[in-house]
């Protein structure tokens, strides 16, 4: 069975283009325009990484960590995907395991997330 990748993402074009990028690389992708409707996810599908907007409606990336964490573990590999101007102060106290700036290059996503998964693989 294929790594599983959750996309949490409210730009459809950006979800959809990330999507279909892990898909042709082996992942079992899903995705959710929101951090309330991944946490319903989580119930159901067990992704291996989860790749995080910050800024979204409904629920942002920083209360989905929140309640993410609040959840007994094991907890997955977070990157968070963001387009703020001060990247490295906003995400410093995420405790998350990387970052992409948007805008991003894909094949810098792709590698980021490989890693990633084959690190948690060995654990």
């Amino acid at each position: 069975m294929p790594p599983r990748i959750l996309i949490v993402e409210d730009d459809e074009s950006i979800q959809e283009f990330v999507k279909v990028a892990l898909i042709d690389e082996g992942y079992d992708v899903h995705t959710a325009p929101d951090g309330s409707a991944a946490l319903k996810m989580l119930a159901e599908y067990a992704p291996a990484l989860i790749l995080l907007d910050l800024r979204m409606p409904i629920m942002d990336g920083w209360s989905f960590l929140r309640a993410y964490r609040a959840t007994p573990p094991p907890h997955v590999p977070i990157v968070a995907l963001t387009a703020s101007h001060n990247t490295a102060e906003t995400i410093a106290p995420l405790q998350i395991d990387g970052f992409i700036a948007k805008p991003f290059d894909l094949n810098d996503l792709i590698e980021m997330v490989n890693n990633l998964v084959q690190r948690d693989a060995k654990r």
